[in-house]
């Protein structure tokens, strides 16, 4: 079996990584989601509308898409990061980790022994590998979300846990913990310094940084040293898409007189 590029693969290389997130329980959304190009689909079990029967089905689509799928997953619990990567995901996002042993929790839950606590049974994902532990020894992504006050304070000890493969900043979530507005924070020293805070650990400990951003947020994330970068969610797209395209039918501007790009 051909072995396809996976997030820790690139990682490998220094490349980086900008990726799609799905709130949205559908197959159809994830596949187009993976057939668009992005390096990783993240479907969000913890925030989205995702269930896990809809989880299984989504991982096929961004699979079948060429796409890499992760998963954030609802709490750092080794019950639910097993099943996800049992599913087939190629790897798991963290919420809320804000120590050093809660990332070690995260990593036990994720590696088989002697690395780990996770139990066998990958009867999803088995198949698609030619020695699914092996794989999964090299190729699973761990992944930690730095997103409080104690976590940034701890940063350096999260990082330092062997199997931590990046650090996943969740903007809104530590912006409010610093006091903060959830939203629209760059150019505020205390958030500006936080991010710096979280990049430079990840460099010390040859962890890749990652954050949720916006396509339009993505140049400045870049230059901040950020490698992993989710620049597009399915759902405010969708609304986003929707409203714009109403807009523009109840503009009195004429038309032109040939079609747009509708398929109809």
């Amino acid at each position: 079996m051909t072995q396809r590029d996976t997030l820790r693969s690139k990682w490998d290389r220094d490349e980086e990584t900008l990726g799609a997130w799905t709130f949205i329980p559908s197959p159809v959304t994830a596949e187009s989601c993976a057939r668009a190009g992005f390096d990783y689909v993240c479907i969000d079990t913890q925030h989205g509308a995702i269930g896990y029967d809809s989880v299984v089905p989504m991982i096929q689509a961004i699979e079948i898409g060429g796409g890499v799928p992760i998963a954030r997953v609802p709490w750092n619990e080794p019950g639910i990061i097993g099943k996800m990567l049992d599913a087939g995901c190629h790897g798991v996002i963290i919420p809320m980790v804000n120590t050093a042993e809660e990332a070690r929790a995260a990593v036990r839950a994720a590696r088989y022994a002697p690395l780990g606590s996770r139990s066998w049974g990958p009867a999803v994902s088995a198949p698609r590998h030619d020695d699914y532990r092996v794989w999964a020894d090299n190729y699973i992504a761990v992944i930690p979300m730095i997103e409080t006050v104690e976590a940034l304070n701890n940063v350096d000890e999260i990082l330092s846990v062997d199997g931590v493969d990046a650090a996943y900043v969740g903007p809104a979530d530590l912006a409010i913990s610093l006091g903060l507005d959830a939203a629209g924070n760059d150019g505020t020293p205390v958030f500006d310094n936080a991010l710096a805070t979280v990049v430079e650990a990840c460099a010390l400990h040859g962890v890749t940084p990652g954050i949720h951003a916006t396509s339009d947020l993505a140049a400045l994330r870049r230059r901040q040293g950020f490698k992993m970068i989710t620049v597009s969610t399915d759902l405010p797209t969708l609304r986003s898409a929707l409203s714009n395209e109403l807009n523009e039918a109840r503009s009195v501007e004429a038309p032109p007189e040939k079609g747009g790009s509708a398929p109809y």
